[in-house]
């Protein structure tokens, strides 16, 4: 059971773990072990609440397919068992990071004296280059 927050979890066998072998050097040992982990999570075939599920697949993440499925791949760390608790840690992260709520925004303006502050710079600074070109007679 993988647990994202208080009120809400993940059951072990909606997500798929595949063992496969990790990229990049790592001597003789990385041709023989399958330390890497592939986990897939399918969003629309879950038992995550419904609002849950459509803030997941509204969310603009590369690790979210079309199809609606979680594909994340965690090979830094030597064993499978790491790699493994990173990727369901990832996992976790997604999910509570699309079921926290947006916080609106509040429009404001800048405050009446920052505004001329602003406007005397533009104004010194115009003055700087005009001193700066040629003198026409």
């Amino acid at each position: 059971m993988l647990e994202i927050n208080s009120r809400l979890s993940v059951p072990d066998h909606e997500i798929e773990i595949s063992a496969i072998r990790a990229q990049g050097a790592g001597g003789q040992n990385v041709n023989k072990v399958a330390s890497a982990v592939h986990l897939r999570f399918d969003i629309r075939a879950s038992s995550l609440p419904d609002g849950c599920k459509a803030a997941l697949l509204t969310c603009r993440d590369r690790r979210i397919t079309k199809a609606g499925v979680i594909v994340i791949k965690a090979q830094e760390h030597r064993t499978f068992e790491k790699n493994r608790a990173a990727a369901c840690q990832r996992l976790a992260d997604l999910i509570r990071s699309a079921t926290r709520p947006i916080k609106r925004r509040r429009p404001t303006r800048p405050r009446r004296s920052a505004v001329e502050r602003r406007m005397d710079s533009k104004v010194k600074r115009g003055r700087i280059k005009m001193l700066r070109r040629k003198v026409s007679f």
